[in-house]
């Protein structure tokens, strides 16, 4: 598998968004979470600061939607400029017809899983999919602990990719740092979404390139 770090802006300096993303140039992927205040109790950023940030940045934008009507909205993020969009499936009315219309459009289609969402009930639904998002905290707020209880789901999650032999990336997003990215690896992850681990490193481009060798280092196993 190939490791893929994925800073995450909800960590960054909003006032300084394009001085941020610069600070971590060498990430695979640029995460931005978008939070509408009813999916989830946080609201963030939308489509008008995707579409200034995807101007102001070589490195691609991985959008994911922690919103309400993402069948409606998902497809904008697309037009924005984002590379991939994650949308979540406990909000999706038809997740299928969703992924199929953000890949037509351009980019890498996702879905999202809260903690409490099991992945086998979507086993049908990986052929659709470029990237599963496992979320190993409660969808919001940044700086939340790492749930280890998230482990096996990952494990689970990596068989079923395996079993269908889909060429699906298993993405971890959620206290994901030095200390958790390795059991990450272990249990089948390849894409890290890191947001004070890296932005409230005093280098946050060498942070970036630990998490990457640490996760690097652990899949090799």
């Amino acid at each position: 598998m190939a490791v893929q770090i994925n800073p995450s802006i909800l960590s960054a300096d909003f006032a300084r968004l394009a001085d941020e993303a610069e600070a971590v140039r060498g990430a695979d992927w640029l995460h931005v979470d978008v939070m509408d205040n009813h999916f989830v109790p946080n609201l963030t950023l939308g489509v008008p600061v995707v579409e200034s940030l995807s101007r102001a940045t070589d490195t691609p934008l991985d959008c994911h939607l922690m919103i309400e009507d993402p069948d409606r909205w998902a497809p904008q993020y697309v037009e924005a400029g984002a590379g991939s969009v994650t949308f979540h499936v406990e909000a999706a009315a038809a997740p299928v017809r969703l992924a199929r219309e953000i890949r037509a459009k351009g980019a890498r289609a996702a879905m999202a899983l809260r903690p409490a969402t099991p992945i086998e009930p979507y086993e049908d639904l990986l052929p659709e999919l470029d990237m599963v998002l496992i979320m190993t905290v409660e969808p919001g707020f940044g700086g939340q602990p790492f749930l280890d209880i998230m482990l096996p789901k990952i494990r689970r999650a990596r068989q079923l990719i395996d079993r269908h032999g889909l060429q699906l990336w298993l993405q971890v997003d959620g206290g994901v740092s030095t200390t958790t990215i390795e059991r990450c690896a272990e249990a089948g992850a390849d894409v890290f979404v890191a947001g004070s681990a890296v932005y409230g490193a005093a280098d946050p481009a060498e942070a970036v390139r630990e998490l990457r060798k640490q996760a690097a280092a652990a899949c090799s196993h």
